[in-house]
């Protein structure tokens, strides 16, 4: 295996080397290498097929301590994989908390250009099994992998979409087979794979998820850089528990190894020296959807500049180091996260959406390259450049803290219409448990209006994304029709802060942001103005209140007061004849008792 030449010494005493390329005999290839060790350049990545093979292989030669098993349909018509290792052939969720065991859930792929994890992971799971120094590690750790979750962009095989990237020499595409990012997927679940996910997830409900991934951007001498999920939104104990003792153990885990890391590069400016910012991820993406359900998250970026050799390496060593910082903390690990569901449980107040904030929380000390700007020889205008002949290391600013933008007080259920059949199939995948009214119920309720919205003037991932919702409550005694499904807070566990970001509306994710609801944003009945004209002077004048609201509101607005249509529309908003349905948000914030 390729290793950079400096750090060959101290990493042979560090941790186990991926298998170095065979000397080839007769066209024969030794048993359980991949594509990338059987390269001598080490500038390969395996394909799906191989990918598959390579994990049958092992599933066989293992079978007391590895399975592969089929997880669901994707969008290619290849069903997605489950790996699951263990020392004592724990292999199924309920065994393994009974053991006491957290779960570490790799998941590979899901951008099919950017494929360390898939290599990285074939030889970890590989020489994990083999090794007795690392096998009892999963005695105290069940390890699930996913080998290639966009197995449709991966079999979408190419060298040339990953523009900016230096290796392999052939790669996946992006997008799968419907054009789809899949980490834009993981609450609207348009594709068969972020279904089959779903299921997935919530049956092993992992205490770490690591979703492997390669960078964009600026130039810098760091080979590893990490994205953990914003520590703000993990709430009172799983927040300084990342940040207190599991973050530590990492970076000094991948320190002992030999690759510094530094908190994903993105910035303010144009550079890195002007502040590295936290991702603060919603969830649409891989990492802040499994936050929802207190799991701690994490998005591994190599960097693309990096040859692929070290890329895997660094990959290779950054999940070993996951694997023995779980199995380390497995008691402290285990202990936050029971901690933090009896939080949730007990949630009333949910945030809905964040921001970044504009204070600094810390210093690092980043490892980059002094940038420059020359000529372009494209445009002859000036170009950003980074001289690799000139390394820095120096404190740069790191904003890590975020606020909360908006949020909700959680009702005692949510009524959702029979009507909405796509929404209730998205919530029972996700662990949401709906009751089925059998007779009619009437008590205290909730509506939102819909009072105002933005909306992406160009389709964002298949969808017209809205924004910027304003909604006006209104409080009324309501009658729940039979077959109408209650989703009860109380009784959802793991799945309250999840079903709470998905329905209500101004939720940075929610299913109304995704488009899920526009029907009830069209207005399906109106009037010819001539008619309503007489009906609108008849209301008026038998409604004086209402005489008096109007003419306050042409005072307080000169465009109105001067526009006859105006007026007369404002009318027919403040009348009986509205249309009731027109923006109404049809789940119902249930406030009254639930039957038993």
């Amino acid at each position: 295996m390729y290793v950079a030449p400096l750090l060959l010494a101290a990493s042979l005493l560090a941790r186990p080397l991926l298998a170095p390329a065979p000397t080839p005999h007769r066209g024969a290839e030794p048993p359980l290498t991949t594509p990338f060790e059987r390269d001598p350049a080490h500038n390969t990545t395996a394909t799906y097929a191989e990918c598959i093979a390579f994990y049958k292989a092992l599933a066989a030669a293992y079978p007391a301590t590895v399975q592969l098993r089929e997880a669901g349909p994707t969008d290619s018509g290849q069903p997605l994989h489950e790996v699951v290792l263990s020392a004592d052939g724990t292999f199924e969720p309920a065994a393994s908390r009974a053991k006491g065991r957290p779960v570490l859930f790799i998941q590979n792929g899901i951008h099919p250009g950017e494929p360390e994890g898939i290599d990285a992971s074939m030889a970890l799971a590989r020489d994990v099994l083999r090794s007795k120094k690392l096998l009892p590690l999963l005695r105290q750790v069940t390890l699930v992998i996913i080998p290639a979750y966009n197995i449709d962009g991966m079999l979408n095989r190419n060298s040339t979409t990953r523009v900016n990237q230096n290796g392999p020499q052939a790669y996946g595409f992006r997008g799968n087979a419907r054009h789809l990012d899949l980490n834009r997927d993981f609450v609207k679940q348009d594709s068969r794979n972020a279904r089959s996910f779903a299921a997935l997830f919530g049956k092993w409900r992992p205490e770490i998820f690591v979703d492997t991934h390669t960078s964009n951007g600026a130039d810098y001498q760091y080979t590893m850089t990490l994205i953990p999920t914003q520590p703000d939104k993990l709430g009172p104990v799983l927040g300084p528990y990342l940040q207190d003792k599991l973050l530590p153990a990492l970076y000094a885990g991948m320190a002992q190894k030999h690759w510094p890391m530094t908190p994903y590069v993105d910035f303010n400016g144009e550079t890195p020296e002007s502040g590295l910012r936290a991702f603060i991820e919603s969830p649409r993406y891989s990492t802040g959807y499994a936050a929802l359900f207190n799991t701690l998250s994490f998005m591994p970026e190599t960097h693309m500049l990096k040859a692929f050799g070290p890329r895997v390496q660094a990959t290779y060593d950054l999940l070993l180091t996951y694997l023995q910082t779980t199995a380390a903390q497995a008691p402290a690990l285990l202990a936050a996260r029971a901690a933090a569901d009896r939080t949730l449980a007990a949630q009333t107040r949910f945030a809905l959406a964040w921001a970044g904030r504009d204070t600094a929380s810390s210093t690092v000390q980043f490892r980059g390259y002094e940038a420059g700007h020359k000529a372009s020889a494209v445009s002859g205008q000036q170009r950003l450049y980074y001289d690799r002949a000139r390394p820095y290391t120096r404190p740069v600013l790191l904003y890590n803290a975020a606020r909360a933008t908006a949020g909700a007080t959680a009702p005692v259920a949510y009524a959702i219409p029979a009507a909405w059949g796509e929404v209730l199939d998205n919530l029972r995948r996700n662990g949401v448990v709906l009751r089925e009214l059998k007779q009619p119920l009437t008590g205290p309720a909730e509506t939102y209006e819909i009072t105002d919205f933005k909306t992406t003037p160009r389709p964002y991932e298949g969808h017209y994304l809205h924004s910027g919702v304003q909604l006006l409550p209104h409080p009324a005694p309501t009658t729940l029709e039979a077959s109408t499904y209650l989703a009860v807070l109380a009784e959802q566990g793991p799945a309250a802060r999840y079903l709470v970001e998905a329905l209500e509306p101004q939720a940075t994710d929610s299913f109304f942001a995704w488009g899920f609801f526009d029907s009830v944003l069209q207005q399906k009945e109106h009037y010819s103005d001539y008619v309503f004209e007489d009906l609108a002077a008849d209301y008026l004048a038998q409604n004086p209140a209402v005489r008096q609201q109007l003419e306050a509101a042409k005072k307080a607005d000169p465009a109105l007061a001067a526009s006859g249509p105006a007026q007369l529309e404002w009318v027919y908003q403040h009348s009986p004849y509205r249309e009731a349905g027109y923006r109404r948000y049809p789940v119902l914030r249930w406030l009254g008792p639930v039957p038993q």
